[in-house]
């Protein structure tokens, strides 16, 4: 991800370099993540890796700040692992449903370069309005495995009744089951919303590949909240647990 520079062997003998800034990484629910920083998409946005942190109880906090002069955002990732076929669940602290209409928060898993290109191998739990052109806050989306067939989606209001919710999806080769839950559970009671996505030509419409999992707090096309306050949102507690 960092460009390289190659000197000639005259130079490199009379000088002494200086080593490139190591990437800052967290631990988090039992996993490794690389916490984002530079400019780039979505959005564009300006990823500043002060923007996440761990904090004493193990609770990974996201953070959109004005920091130096402009809005800044936060993204963590696995930089080696990906994970596969499995529930992915995330335990949120936060009023996800009470976000200004330009702030998203993405819980998913993304394609590599070596599995296929990008708006493919994609399984998203996003929270957005998309800048107010949606009136629900809760988005689903599955991104197709191949290029040239179109990603699906599915939009549903949510409403919370404090700030503890949980948000899955089950992930097989031949379908992805979506669940939103009130408080923290691993079980299924007082369930907000589902959706089955169970395509016939599944190995083309459902990623086959594992990946590595994202999760991110940012900006609708770059633009500074309508409210024009910082946010946070933390994750309690991220688990994947594999199929069987």
């Amino acid at each position: 991800m960092r460009g390289s520079q190659v000197f000639g062997i005259a130079l490199v003998s009379s000088i002494a370099l200086a080593p490139l800034a190591e990437a800052k990484n967290v631990s988090f629910s039992g996993y490794q993540w690389e916490v984002r920083s530079g400019q780039g998409g979505p959005g564009p946005n300006s990823w500043d890796d002060r923007n996440a942190w761990v904090d004493v109880n193990g609770h990974l906090h996201l953070k959109i700040a004005w920091r130096d002069g402009r809005w800044t955002t936060a993204e963590v990732y696995m930089p080696q692992q990906r994970l596969g076929y499995g529930t992915y669940q995330f335990k949120v602290i936060g009023r996800p449903d009470l976000f200004d209409d330009n702030v998203v928060l993405g819980l998913f898993n993304y394609t590599r370069p070596d599995v296929g290109p990008d708006a493919t191998n994609e399984i998203d739990i996003e929270f957005a309005k998309w800048g107010g052109s949606q009136p629900q806050m809760g988005n689903w989306a599955v991104y197709p495995a191949v290029t040239g067939v179109p990603y699906s989606h599915q939009a549903y209001s949510i409403s919370l009744g404090g700030t503890y919710s949980t948000h899955r999806f089950q992930w097989s080769s031949t379908q992805v089951f979506f669940q939103a839950l009130h408080g923290h559970q691993d079980g299924n009671a007082n369930q907000m919303a589902s959706w089955l996505f169970n395509p016939p030509d599944y190995v083309q419409r459902i990623p086959q590949n594992p990946l590595p999992v994202h999760m991110n707090f940012w900006l609708f096309q770059g633009r500074a909240p309508k409210n024009g306050q910082e946010a946070e949102i933390v994750i309690a507690e991220f688990k994947f647990i594999p199929a069987p």
